[in-house]
Protein backbone atom coordinates (compact mmCIF):
# COMPACT_ATOMS: atom_id res chain seq x y z
CA UNK A 1 0.00 0.00 0.00
CA UNK A 2 1.44 3.52 -1.04
CA UNK A 3 2.43 5.30 2.13
CA UNK A 4 1.92 8.82 0.80
CA UNK A 5 -0.60 10.59 2.80
CA UNK A 6 -1.81 11.44 -0.77
CA UNK A 7 -2.63 8.10 -2.35
CA UNK A 8 -6.12 8.34 -3.85
CA UNK A 9 -9.12 5.72 -3.31
CA UNK A 10 -10.19 4.68 -6.81
CA UNK A 11 -13.17 2.36 -5.82
CA UNK A 12 -15.88 1.90 -2.89
CA UNK A 13 -16.80 -1.88 -2.73
CA UNK A 14 -20.37 -2.49 -2.60
CA UNK A 15 -21.69 -3.45 0.96
CA UNK A 16 -24.37 -6.39 0.32
CA UNK A 17 -25.38 -6.36 3.84
CA UNK A 18 -29.26 -5.27 4.72
CA UNK A 19 -29.64 -1.55 5.55
CA UNK A 20 -31.94 -0.09 8.12
CA UNK A 21 -33.24 3.41 7.64
CA UNK A 22 -34.40 4.01 11.20
CA UNK A 23 -31.18 3.37 12.59
CA UNK A 24 -29.98 5.71 10.47
CA UNK A 25 -32.02 8.42 11.52
CA UNK A 26 -31.71 7.37 14.85
CA UNK A 27 -27.68 8.36 14.75
CA UNK A 28 -28.68 11.45 13.12
CA UNK A 29 -30.04 12.69 16.35
CA UNK A 30 -27.31 11.20 18.33
CA UNK A 31 -28.68 7.92 18.92
CA UNK A 32 -27.18 4.90 18.58
CA UNK A 33 -28.34 1.25 18.06
CA UNK A 34 -26.26 -1.13 18.20
CA UNK A 35 -26.28 -5.01 20.01
CA UNK A 36 -29.36 -4.45 21.49
CA UNK A 37 -28.31 -1.30 23.64
CA UNK A 38 -28.96 2.52 23.21
CA UNK A 39 -26.56 4.82 23.93
CA UNK A 40 -28.05 8.72 23.84
CA UNK A 41 -25.12 10.87 22.52
CA UNK A 42 -27.12 13.51 21.60
CA UNK A 43 -24.22 16.26 19.94
CA UNK A 44 -21.45 14.33 21.53
CA UNK A 45 -19.16 11.49 20.31
CA UNK A 46 -20.60 8.47 21.05
CA UNK A 47 -16.72 7.76 21.70
CA UNK A 48 -16.43 10.25 24.41
CA UNK A 49 -18.88 8.40 26.25
CA UNK A 50 -18.95 5.21 28.67
CA UNK A 51 -20.11 2.69 26.29
CA UNK A 52 -23.28 -0.38 27.65
CA UNK A 53 -21.08 -3.76 27.13
CA UNK A 54 -18.21 -5.26 25.28
CA UNK A 55 -20.16 -6.26 22.17
CA UNK A 56 -21.55 -2.54 21.47
CA UNK A 57 -18.07 -1.60 21.80
CA UNK A 58 -17.08 -4.49 18.74
CA UNK A 59 -19.95 -2.62 16.74
CA UNK A 60 -19.23 0.79 17.38
CA UNK A 61 -15.66 0.44 16.45
CA UNK A 62 -16.31 -1.64 13.47
CA UNK A 63 -17.90 0.94 11.76
CA UNK A 64 -20.30 -1.86 10.15
CA UNK A 65 -23.53 0.92 11.16
CA UNK A 66 -21.77 3.50 8.25
CA UNK A 67 -24.17 0.88 5.56
CA UNK A 68 -27.36 1.93 7.28
CA UNK A 69 -26.54 6.01 6.02
CA UNK A 70 -26.98 4.69 2.49
CA UNK A 71 -30.34 4.44 2.26
CA UNK A 72 -30.30 8.91 2.78
CA UNK A 73 -27.14 10.40 1.80
CA UNK A 74 -28.33 13.36 3.06
CA UNK A 75 -25.94 16.11 3.83
CA UNK A 76 -26.56 16.10 7.34
CA UNK A 77 -26.18 12.46 7.08
CA UNK A 78 -22.30 12.22 5.40
CA UNK A 79 -21.50 15.23 7.64
CA UNK A 80 -22.64 13.09 10.54
CA UNK A 81 -20.65 9.66 9.39
CA UNK A 82 -17.16 12.49 9.00
CA UNK A 83 -17.68 13.78 12.65
CA UNK A 84 -17.95 10.54 14.37
CA UNK A 85 -14.66 9.13 12.17
CA UNK A 86 -12.88 12.50 12.48
CA UNK A 87 -13.30 12.03 16.45
CA UNK A 88 -12.50 8.06 16.67
CA UNK A 89 -9.17 9.14 14.15
CA UNK A 90 -8.25 11.70 17.17
CA UNK A 91 -8.89 9.74 20.08
CA UNK A 92 -8.05 5.99 18.90
CA UNK A 93 -6.29 6.25 15.61
CA UNK A 94 -2.70 5.94 17.26
CA UNK A 95 -3.33 4.22 20.34
CA UNK A 96 -2.95 0.37 18.97
CA UNK A 97 -4.85 -1.05 22.09
CA UNK A 98 -8.17 -2.12 23.15
CA UNK A 99 -11.12 -3.12 21.28
CA UNK A 100 -10.95 -0.93 19.02
CA UNK A 101 -7.42 -2.48 17.87
CA UNK A 102 -8.96 -6.05 18.53
CA UNK A 103 -7.85 -7.61 14.75
CA UNK A 104 -11.36 -8.70 13.21
CA UNK A 105 -12.85 -5.11 14.70
CA UNK A 106 -9.39 -3.63 12.71
CA UNK A 107 -10.39 -5.03 9.99
CA UNK A 108 -14.29 -4.66 9.69
CA UNK A 109 -13.37 -1.44 10.25
CA UNK A 110 -11.35 -1.10 7.45
CA UNK A 111 -13.82 -2.89 5.19
CA UNK A 112 -16.82 -0.48 6.15
CA UNK A 113 -14.37 2.59 5.58
CA UNK A 114 -13.72 1.45 1.80
CA UNK A 115 -17.16 0.24 1.02
CA UNK A 116 -18.97 3.36 2.59
CA UNK A 117 -16.47 6.65 1.06
CA UNK A 118 -18.80 7.39 -0.95
CA UNK A 119 -20.77 8.61 2.18
CA UNK A 120 -17.91 9.94 4.66
CA UNK A 121 -16.50 11.68 1.79
CA UNK A 122 -19.35 13.78 0.24
CA UNK A 123 -18.23 17.32 0.35
CA UNK A 124 -15.90 16.64 2.21
CA UNK A 125 -12.85 19.29 3.09
CA UNK A 126 -9.21 18.38 1.79
CA UNK A 127 -8.16 18.33 5.85
CA UNK A 128 -10.99 15.36 6.58
CA UNK A 129 -9.53 13.51 3.16
CA UNK A 130 -6.16 13.69 4.01
CA UNK A 131 -6.89 12.76 7.43
CA UNK A 132 -9.28 9.55 6.32
CA UNK A 133 -6.52 8.43 3.86
CA UNK A 134 -3.45 8.24 6.41
CA UNK A 135 -6.13 6.79 8.26
CA UNK A 136 -6.43 4.04 6.58
CA UNK A 137 -2.91 3.14 5.04
CA UNK A 138 -2.38 3.24 9.12
CA UNK A 139 -5.01 0.44 9.63
CA UNK A 140 -3.67 -1.41 6.66
CA UNK A 141 -0.41 -1.59 7.87
CA UNK A 142 -1.21 -3.01 11.35
CA UNK A 143 -3.66 -5.69 9.93
CA UNK A 144 -0.37 -6.75 7.58
CA UNK A 145 1.59 -7.12 10.54
CA UNK A 146 -0.75 -8.15 13.26
CA UNK A 147 -2.34 -11.00 11.21
CA UNK A 148 1.28 -12.76 10.92
CA UNK A 149 0.93 -13.79 14.36
CA UNK A 150 -3.01 -13.73 14.92
CA UNK A 151 -4.40 -16.84 16.36
CA UNK A 152 -6.12 -19.63 13.54
CA UNK A 153 -9.88 -18.40 12.65
CA UNK A 154 -12.09 -15.93 10.50
CA UNK A 155 -10.33 -12.79 12.10
CA UNK A 156 -7.12 -13.67 10.76
CA UNK A 157 -8.64 -14.67 7.09
CA UNK A 158 -10.99 -11.45 7.36
CA UNK A 159 -7.74 -9.27 7.76
CA UNK A 160 -6.38 -10.56 4.53
CA UNK A 161 -9.52 -9.94 3.30
CA UNK A 162 -9.79 -6.16 3.89
CA UNK A 163 -5.89 -5.73 3.16
CA UNK A 164 -6.74 -7.42 -0.08
CA UNK A 165 -9.79 -5.32 -0.39
CA UNK A 166 -7.75 -2.11 0.12
CA UNK A 167 -5.36 -3.03 -2.53
CA UNK A 168 -7.84 -2.99 -5.55
CA UNK A 169 -9.59 0.16 -3.86
CA UNK A 170 -6.70 2.67 -3.32
CA UNK A 171 -3.57 3.62 -5.26
CA UNK A 172 -0.65 0.99 -5.00
CA UNK A 173 1.86 -0.71 -7.10
CA UNK A 174 1.23 -3.70 -8.61
CA UNK A 175 3.65 -5.49 -6.82
CA UNK A 176 2.22 -4.89 -3.50
CA UNK A 177 -1.88 -5.69 -4.92
CA UNK A 178 0.10 -9.25 -6.12
CA UNK A 179 1.49 -10.21 -2.45
CA UNK A 180 -2.07 -8.91 -0.64
CA UNK A 181 -3.68 -11.52 -3.32
CA UNK A 182 -0.98 -14.53 -2.76
CA UNK A 183 -1.49 -13.57 1.34
CA UNK A 184 -4.97 -13.97 0.65
CA UNK A 185 -5.11 -17.41 -1.45
CA UNK A 186 -3.11 -19.13 1.62
CA UNK A 187 -5.67 -18.57 3.76
CA UNK A 188 -8.63 -19.11 1.72
CA UNK A 189 -6.93 -22.35 1.30
CA UNK A 190 -6.02 -23.15 4.91
CA UNK A 191 -9.40 -21.98 6.29
CA UNK A 192 -12.10 -22.89 3.43
CA UNK A 193 -12.19 -26.48 3.53
CA UNK A 194 -12.67 -28.75 0.29
CA UNK A 195 -16.30 -29.33 1.20
CA UNK A 196 -16.80 -26.00 1.54
CA UNK A 197 -16.87 -25.61 4.98
CA UNK A 198 -14.93 -23.11 7.59
CA UNK A 199 -12.48 -24.27 9.96
CA UNK A 200 -14.88 -23.01 12.87
CA UNK A 201 -17.45 -24.96 12.29
CA UNK A 202 -19.50 -22.48 12.57
CA UNK A 203 -22.25 -21.99 9.35
CA UNK A 204 -22.93 -18.54 9.98
CA UNK A 205 -19.19 -17.70 9.12
CA UNK A 206 -19.97 -18.96 5.70
CA UNK A 207 -22.46 -16.20 5.36
CA UNK A 208 -20.23 -13.45 6.96
CA UNK A 209 -17.14 -14.74 4.84
CA UNK A 210 -19.68 -14.44 1.58
CA UNK A 211 -20.35 -10.29 2.22
CA UNK A 212 -16.74 -9.87 2.08
CA UNK A 213 -16.08 -11.82 -0.73
CA UNK A 214 -18.54 -11.27 -3.25
CA UNK A 215 -18.09 -7.73 -3.04
CA UNK A 216 -13.87 -8.41 -3.07
CA UNK A 217 -14.50 -10.14 -6.65
CA UNK A 218 -16.43 -7.79 -7.87
CA UNK A 219 -14.34 -4.99 -7.60
CA UNK A 220 -11.23 -7.36 -8.80
CA UNK A 221 -13.21 -7.48 -12.07
CA UNK A 222 -14.94 -4.57 -12.81
CA UNK A 223 -11.17 -2.66 -12.37
CA UNK A 224 -9.77 -5.38 -14.49
CA UNK A 225 -7.67 -6.77 -12.40
CA UNK A 226 -6.48 -10.23 -11.86
CA UNK A 227 -8.53 -12.21 -9.78
CA UNK A 228 -6.22 -14.25 -7.43
CA UNK A 229 -7.02 -17.76 -8.40
CA UNK A 230 -8.01 -19.20 -4.81
CA UNK A 231 -11.04 -16.26 -4.24
CA UNK A 232 -13.90 -17.54 -6.86
CA UNK A 233 -13.08 -21.23 -6.42
CA UNK A 234 -13.79 -20.69 -2.54
CA UNK A 235 -16.99 -18.97 -3.36
CA UNK A 236 -18.21 -21.80 -5.10
CA UNK A 237 -16.86 -24.07 -2.75
CA UNK A 238 -18.63 -22.22 -0.05
CA UNK A 239 -22.15 -21.88 -1.47
CA UNK A 240 -23.64 -25.56 -1.02
CA UNK A 241 -22.28 -25.94 2.34
CA UNK A 242 -24.32 -22.23 2.67
CA UNK A 243 -27.14 -24.24 1.40
CA UNK A 244 -26.26 -27.56 3.44
CA UNK A 245 -26.63 -25.63 6.62
CA UNK A 246 -29.89 -24.11 5.75
CA UNK A 247 -33.50 -25.35 6.63
CA UNK A 248 -36.64 -25.18 4.84
CA UNK A 249 -37.92 -22.03 6.76
CA UNK A 250 -34.40 -20.47 5.24
CA UNK A 251 -32.71 -20.36 8.83
CA UNK A 252 -29.28 -21.66 8.93
CA UNK A 253 -28.66 -24.62 11.85
CA UNK A 254 -27.37 -23.79 15.14
CA UNK A 255 -24.23 -25.23 15.21
CA UNK A 256 -20.66 -23.55 16.90
CA UNK A 257 -21.75 -20.32 17.53
CA UNK A 258 -24.49 -19.68 15.22
CA UNK A 259 -27.10 -17.41 15.57
CA UNK A 260 -30.80 -15.88 14.19
CA UNK A 261 -29.86 -14.27 10.56
CA UNK A 262 -31.91 -11.92 8.58
CA UNK A 263 -33.45 -13.38 6.07
CA UNK A 264 -32.37 -9.96 3.93
CA UNK A 265 -28.71 -10.84 4.60
CA UNK A 266 -28.89 -14.73 3.62
CA UNK A 267 -30.90 -13.61 0.24
CA UNK A 268 -28.72 -10.82 -0.44
CA UNK A 269 -25.84 -13.59 -0.92
CA UNK A 270 -28.18 -16.67 -2.18
CA UNK A 271 -28.81 -14.62 -5.32
CA UNK A 272 -25.38 -14.33 -6.27
CA UNK A 273 -24.84 -18.58 -6.31
CA UNK A 274 -24.10 -19.55 -9.31
CA UNK A 275 -23.69 -22.98 -8.17
CA UNK A 276 -27.41 -24.30 -7.44
CA UNK A 277 -28.38 -27.58 -7.02
CA UNK A 278 -29.63 -29.97 -4.27
CA UNK A 279 -27.69 -29.93 -0.54
CA UNK A 280 -25.21 -32.30 -0.24
CA UNK A 281 -25.48 -35.22 1.89
CA UNK A 282 -22.39 -34.83 3.86
CA UNK A 283 -19.54 -32.61 4.39
CA UNK A 284 -17.35 -34.77 5.11
CA UNK A 285 -14.34 -32.11 5.98
CA UNK A 286 -16.49 -29.95 8.28
CA UNK A 287 -17.85 -33.52 9.62
CA UNK A 288 -21.62 -33.01 9.52
CA UNK A 289 -24.52 -35.05 7.67
CA UNK A 290 -27.48 -34.40 6.51
CA UNK A 291 -30.51 -36.32 6.13
CA UNK A 292 -33.24 -35.67 4.26
CA UNK A 293 -36.64 -37.10 2.66
CA UNK A 294 -39.63 -35.94 1.96
CA UNK A 295 -40.06 -32.11 3.50
CA UNK A 296 -37.93 -33.41 6.50
CA UNK A 297 -34.11 -32.32 6.99
CA UNK A 298 -32.07 -33.59 9.29
CA UNK A 299 -28.52 -32.01 10.11
CA UNK A 300 -25.93 -33.86 12.65
CA UNK A 301 -22.67 -32.57 14.03
CA UNK A 302 -20.28 -35.28 13.87
CA UNK A 303 -17.17 -33.81 14.63
CA UNK A 304 -14.76 -32.72 16.82
CA UNK A 305 -11.84 -29.30 16.55
CA UNK A 306 -8.55 -30.00 15.56
CA UNK A 307 -6.45 -27.21 17.27
CA UNK A 308 -7.54 -25.39 20.80
CA UNK A 309 -7.07 -21.94 18.86
CA UNK A 310 -10.07 -23.40 16.54
CA UNK A 311 -12.19 -24.35 19.70
CA UNK A 312 -12.18 -20.65 21.40
CA UNK A 313 -15.83 -20.18 20.08
CA UNK A 314 -16.85 -23.76 19.32
CA UNK A 315 -19.47 -25.84 20.81
CA UNK A 316 -19.68 -28.97 23.11
CA UNK A 317 -22.31 -30.53 21.05
CA UNK A 318 -21.25 -33.19 19.20
CA UNK A 319 -23.61 -35.81 17.87
CA UNK A 320 -26.34 -33.33 18.38
CA UNK A 321 -28.85 -32.62 15.51
CA UNK A 322 -31.79 -30.28 14.38
CA UNK A 323 -35.01 -31.75 12.91
CA UNK A 324 -37.18 -29.44 10.28
CA UNK A 325 -40.24 -30.33 8.19
CA UNK A 326 -41.93 -27.69 5.85
CA UNK A 327 -41.65 -24.36 7.17
CA UNK A 328 -41.13 -25.48 10.41
CA UNK A 329 -38.21 -26.14 12.52
CA UNK A 330 -39.02 -28.36 15.86
CA UNK A 331 -35.91 -29.69 17.00
CA UNK A 332 -32.94 -27.51 17.45
CA UNK A 333 -29.82 -26.33 19.53
CA UNK A 334 -30.24 -23.65 21.70
CA UNK A 335 -27.63 -21.58 19.15
CA UNK A 336 -25.62 -18.51 20.65
CA UNK A 337 -26.89 -15.04 21.51
CA UNK A 338 -26.44 -12.29 19.77
CA UNK A 339 -26.60 -9.47 22.23
CA UNK A 340 -26.21 -11.23 25.50
CA UNK A 341 -23.07 -11.13 27.54
CA UNK A 342 -20.00 -13.43 27.73
CA UNK A 343 -21.69 -16.05 30.68
CA UNK A 344 -24.70 -16.92 28.26
CA UNK A 345 -22.32 -17.05 25.61
CA UNK A 346 -20.18 -19.40 27.41
CA UNK A 347 -23.49 -21.38 29.13
CA UNK A 348 -25.01 -21.61 24.90
CA UNK A 349 -21.82 -23.27 24.21
CA UNK A 350 -22.09 -26.26 26.76
CA UNK A 351 -23.41 -30.21 26.03
CA UNK A 352 -26.98 -29.24 28.10
CA UNK A 353 -27.49 -26.49 25.36
CA UNK A 354 -27.74 -29.26 22.29
CA UNK A 355 -30.09 -31.58 21.72
CA UNK A 356 -27.83 -35.09 22.41
CA UNK A 357 -26.91 -36.68 25.32
CA UNK A 358 -25.00 -35.34 28.57
CA UNK A 359 -23.52 -37.46 31.32
CA UNK A 360 -23.16 -36.64 35.15
CA UNK A 361 -24.24 -32.64 34.57
CA UNK A 362 -20.44 -32.55 32.33
CA UNK A 363 -20.39 -31.50 29.14
CA UNK A 364 -18.99 -33.55 26.80
CA UNK A 365 -15.62 -30.95 26.32
CA UNK A 366 -13.89 -28.91 28.71
CA UNK A 367 -13.81 -25.07 28.00
CA UNK A 368 -10.70 -23.78 29.81
CA UNK A 369 -11.50 -20.74 32.39
CA UNK A 370 -8.05 -19.64 31.83
CA UNK A 371 -7.84 -15.59 31.59
CA UNK A 372 -4.35 -16.57 29.45
CA UNK A 373 -5.94 -19.46 27.03
CA UNK A 374 -9.09 -18.32 27.20
CA UNK A 375 -12.56 -19.76 26.66
CA UNK A 376 -10.94 -22.55 24.41
CA UNK A 377 -10.97 -26.44 25.03
CA UNK A 378 -8.81 -28.46 26.86
CA UNK A 379 -10.06 -31.91 26.77
CA UNK A 380 -12.95 -33.80 25.34
CA UNK A 381 -13.66 -34.87 21.88
CA UNK A 382 -10.68 -36.50 19.86
CA UNK A 383 -12.39 -39.02 17.71
CA UNK A 384 -15.66 -39.72 16.33
CA UNK A 385 -16.60 -43.09 14.68
CA UNK A 386 -19.19 -43.01 11.90
CA UNK A 387 -20.92 -45.07 9.72
CA UNK A 388 -23.75 -44.48 7.08
CA UNK A 389 -26.28 -47.07 5.06
CA UNK A 390 -29.27 -48.29 4.27
CA UNK A 391 -31.42 -48.95 6.62
CA UNK A 392 -34.11 -51.24 7.11
CA UNK A 393 -37.26 -50.33 4.39
CA UNK A 394 -34.64 -47.85 2.12
CA UNK A 395 -34.19 -45.71 5.42
CA UNK A 396 -31.50 -43.08 5.93
CA UNK A 397 -29.57 -44.73 8.61
CA UNK A 398 -26.01 -42.98 10.76
CA UNK A 399 -24.39 -44.65 12.83
CA UNK A 400 -21.59 -42.56 14.87
CA UNK A 401 -20.08 -42.52 18.41
CA UNK A 402 -17.53 -39.72 20.10
CA UNK A 403 -14.98 -40.35 23.24
CA UNK A 404 -15.77 -37.22 24.70
CA UNK A 405 -16.21 -39.15 28.37
CA UNK A 406 -13.76 -41.60 27.56
CA UNK A 407 -11.17 -39.76 29.92
CA UNK A 408 -13.68 -39.27 32.80
CA UNK A 409 -16.00 -41.75 32.17
CA UNK A 410 -14.51 -44.72 30.84
CA UNK A 411 -17.35 -44.92 28.12
CA UNK A 412 -18.61 -43.32 24.56
CA UNK A 413 -21.88 -41.68 23.75
CA UNK A 414 -22.99 -43.85 20.40
CA UNK A 415 -26.29 -42.46 18.78
CA UNK A 416 -27.95 -43.99 15.82
CA UNK A 417 -30.59 -42.34 13.93
CA UNK A 418 -32.42 -43.40 11.05
CA UNK A 419 -35.23 -41.22 9.16
CA UNK A 420 -37.72 -43.58 6.75
CA UNK A 421 -37.81 -42.71 2.85
CA UNK A 422 -40.72 -40.72 2.79
CA UNK A 423 -39.35 -38.86 5.78
CA UNK A 424 -42.16 -39.12 7.66
CA UNK A 425 -40.18 -40.69 10.82
CA UNK A 426 -37.20 -40.47 12.79
CA UNK A 427 -36.17 -43.44 15.09
CA UNK A 428 -33.28 -43.18 17.47
CA UNK A 429 -31.38 -45.13 19.94
CA UNK A 430 -28.67 -43.61 21.99
CA UNK A 431 -26.31 -46.13 23.91
CA UNK A 432 -23.82 -45.67 26.51
CA UNK A 433 -21.04 -48.66 25.97
CA UNK A 434 -17.39 -49.36 26.44
CA UNK A 435 -14.32 -48.96 24.39
CA UNK A 436 -14.80 -52.86 22.79
CA UNK A 437 -18.36 -51.34 22.06
CA UNK A 438 -20.51 -53.78 24.65
CA UNK A 439 -22.82 -51.69 26.71
CA UNK A 440 -21.96 -50.24 29.99
CA UNK A 441 -24.15 -52.37 32.15
CA UNK A 442 -23.84 -50.27 35.61
CA UNK A 443 -21.52 -48.30 35.31
CA UNK A 444 -22.24 -45.52 33.07
CA UNK A 445 -22.22 -42.02 34.62
CA UNK A 446 -25.66 -40.88 36.39
CA UNK A 447 -27.33 -38.85 35.08
CA UNK A 448 -27.29 -39.27 31.87
CA UNK A 449 -29.83 -37.64 29.90
CA UNK A 450 -30.88 -37.20 25.93
CA UNK A 451 -32.16 -33.65 25.31
CA UNK A 452 -34.27 -32.61 22.34
CA UNK A 453 -35.07 -28.83 22.53
CA UNK A 454 -38.23 -27.63 20.91
CA UNK A 455 -38.07 -24.55 19.12
CA UNK A 456 -40.25 -22.09 21.00
CA UNK A 457 -42.47 -21.20 18.01
CA UNK A 458 -43.83 -25.05 18.92
CA UNK A 459 -45.99 -26.31 21.37
CA UNK A 460 -45.11 -28.97 23.15
CA UNK A 461 -46.96 -31.02 25.00
CA UNK A 462 -47.22 -34.50 27.02
CA UNK A 463 -49.79 -36.85 26.41
CA UNK A 464 -48.53 -39.71 28.64
CA UNK A 465 -44.99 -40.86 30.34
CA UNK A 466 -43.47 -42.10 27.18
CA UNK A 467 -45.51 -39.78 24.48
CA UNK A 468 -45.01 -35.92 24.25
CA UNK A 469 -46.84 -33.50 21.03
CA UNK A 470 -44.95 -30.94 19.00
CA UNK A 471 -47.17 -28.66 17.51
CA UNK A 472 -46.71 -25.79 14.72
CA UNK A 473 -48.41 -22.51 14.43
CA UNK A 474 -50.07 -23.70 11.38
CA UNK A 475 -51.04 -27.43 12.87
CA UNK A 476 -48.41 -29.45 11.48
CA UNK A 477 -47.08 -31.74 14.62
CA UNK A 478 -44.53 -34.26 15.38
CA UNK A 479 -45.38 -37.34 18.39
CA UNK A 480 -42.13 -37.86 20.39
CA UNK A 481 -42.73 -41.33 21.99
CA UNK A 482 -39.88 -43.23 24.11
CA UNK A 483 -40.02 -47.64 24.74
CA UNK A 484 -37.02 -47.24 26.89
CA UNK A 485 -35.96 -44.42 29.56
CA UNK A 486 -38.74 -41.76 30.65
CA UNK A 487 -39.16 -38.57 28.78
CA UNK A 488 -40.43 -35.24 30.41
CA UNK A 489 -40.82 -31.35 29.90
CA UNK A 490 -38.09 -29.47 31.46
CA UNK A 491 -37.40 -25.65 31.03
CA UNK A 492 -35.11 -24.14 28.56
CA UNK A 493 -33.43 -21.06 27.39
CA UNK A 494 -33.37 -20.24 23.59
CA UNK A 495 -30.19 -17.91 22.59
CA UNK A 496 -30.72 -17.31 19.44
CA UNK A 497 -33.67 -15.19 18.88
CA UNK A 498 -33.49 -12.12 16.95
CA UNK A 499 -35.16 -10.38 20.22
CA UNK A 500 -32.23 -11.89 21.78
CA UNK A 501 -32.58 -15.06 24.89
CA UNK A 502 -35.98 -16.00 25.72
CA UNK A 503 -37.77 -18.85 27.56
CA UNK A 504 -38.71 -22.24 25.56
CA UNK A 505 -39.01 -26.16 26.33
CA UNK A 506 -37.44 -29.28 25.80
CA UNK A 507 -37.75 -32.72 26.24
CA UNK A 508 -35.56 -34.71 28.10
CA UNK A 509 -35.16 -38.51 28.37
CA UNK A 510 -33.53 -39.95 30.78
CA UNK A 511 -31.64 -42.77 31.09
CA UNK A 512 -33.04 -46.08 33.13
CA UNK A 513 -30.14 -48.20 32.18
CA UNK A 514 -27.43 -48.11 29.27
CA UNK A 515 -29.53 -47.47 26.29
CA UNK A 516 -32.71 -45.44 25.29
CA UNK A 517 -35.12 -45.53 22.33
CA UNK A 518 -36.94 -43.02 20.90
CA UNK A 519 -39.02 -42.09 17.78
CA UNK A 520 -40.48 -38.82 16.42
CA UNK A 521 -43.39 -39.46 13.92
CA UNK A 522 -44.85 -36.84 11.60
CA UNK A 523 -48.78 -35.89 11.61
CA UNK A 524 -50.53 -33.70 9.51
CA UNK A 525 -52.33 -31.04 10.05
Amino acid sequence: MARRSSARLLVAPTDLRAIDGFVADEMLFGRYLLAGRVVEAGDFSPFALPLPSELFAVRLHSFSWLRHLRGNKSEENCAKARTVIDDWITRHGRRRSGVSWDLDVAAQRLIAWLCHSPIVLHSASAGFYRRYLTSLNQQVRFLRQAAQTAPDGLPRLRARIAIAMASVSMECSAGTMRAAGRALDRELDRQILPDGGHVSRNPQVLLELLFDLLPLRQTYINLGHDVPPKLIPAIDRIYPALRFFRHADGDLALFNGATSVLANDLMAVLRYDETAGQPFKALPHSQFQRLSAGETTVIVDTGFFDSADLSRNGHAGCLSFELSSGRNRFIVNSGAPRFAGNRFRQLARETAAHSTVGMADRASCRISRSPFLGPIFTDGVTKVDLTRDVGPETSDRLTASHNGYLGRFGVLHERQIRLSADGSRLLGRDRIVLPDGELANGIYPDPAIARFHVHPAITLTQIDENTLRLEAANGECWIFNTIAGKAGVGEDIFFADPAGVRHSEQIELHFDGPEVVWSLTHHHA
